[in-house]
Parts: C-alpha cells; structure tokens; sequence
C-alpha cells in the first residue's frame, strides 16, 4: 500500500478500555512527529486516586495547548477541551470478544511483571482489583454499548472533526502502516 500524507495534526483516540488507544495514539503520535498525551496519565493519582475534575481539566488544558498532538482517552471531564482542538478522531470500534481479550492479556502480563502503570504513582494491576465493581472489567461490560451507542451521535453533532472508525485492529493497523511518516526532520 503506497504511503499518503496525514493532514491533521491534533487527534483523540478514543474507545473502550482496554481497546488499545495508548499503543495505538503512541504510534500516530510517532508517525506524524508529535507529542502523545495520555489522558489516564492526567487522571490517576498515587494510590488510585483519581484527579478532581478541576485538576484534570488543567492539566489537560496544558497538554493540549500546543499546535500539534495525538492524546487517547474518553474522559467526559475534559472532551469539550479535547475535542474543541482536535481535528480528527480515531475511533477503535472493536467486537467486545477483542475487547476481553485483550483485557485478559494485558492484565496478567501486568499482574505478573507489577508494571508502574503511570510513572510516580506506584499504581500496579492487582488480582484482587480484577473482579470488584470498581475495576477496569466491571468498567468495560458497564461502559461498552453505551459508547458503541453515543459515540455516532457525538461525532455527528461535531462536524468540525474527521472521523475514523476502525472495527478491528487489522483494520486500524493497515491505515497506520499507510500513512507517511513525518517529514519535517
């Protein structure tokens, strides 16, 4: 697939937990040259505390205030600043049964190897935080269809922004390989 340019300089990647935005945003942001923000990063304090809404939309004011960067996340706290300075949106769309998967991988790597998730918090994928109503699964079955539901709407109703929605992760690969890399060095 021959390579094509990428006009847009300031995406949201957004999907369900676990769908694969950090890794997928870190790659765009690094195929066009631009810094990566990773909102859970903004989010998620020492001892799984999370930033009030106030923190969080400063720090996300000041992650956003340059020209040019691709951030991940679907934070509601903060998608009028994301998305009043994005132009494009990557939206990974994927089946749930992809979706657990990948959970389910991620998850015991990172119990098994006490991966730091967010540099300086100290917060690690416990066992005992897998299946309580507050972890990332519960989080997943509870949020999954509703954003598969809200998502057309909210795009539709900002125009501004150039969608692109993947419904499986080879699909979403293939577009990425068929961008142009940066060509400002």
């Amino acid at each position: 697939m021959a390579e094509s340019p990428f006009p847009y300089r300031r995406v949201n990647v957004v999907g369900t937990s676990s769908s694969g935005k950090t890794t997928f945003a870190r790659a765009l942001a690094e195929r066009l040259g631009v810094p990566h923000v990773e909102l859970d990063a903004l989010h998620w304090e020492p001892d799984w505390t999370e930033a009030t809404p106030e923190v969080m939309r400063g720090r996300t004011a000041a992650a956003i205030s340059g020209d040019a960067w691709v951030v991940d996340g679907n934070y509601s706290v903060v998608r009028d600043l994301v998305w009043a300075r994005a132009e494009a949106i990557v939206w990974l769309d994927y089946p749930l049964p992809t979706i657990l998967w990948r959970y389910a991988s991620r998850t015991k790597r990172r119990i098994r190897s006490r991966e730091e998730l967010w540099a300086g918090t100290g917060n690690r994928e416990r066992i005992r935080n897998v299946l309580g109503r507050d972890g990332l699964l519960w989080w997943i079955l509870s949020t999954y269809r509703r954003r598969r539901r809200d998502y057309p709407e909210r795009l539709a109703a900002a125009p501004h922004l150039v969608a692109f929605r993947f419904r499986s992760p080879d699909a979403a690969v293939t577009w990425l390989d068929g961008l142009a890399p940066n060509a400002e060095d």
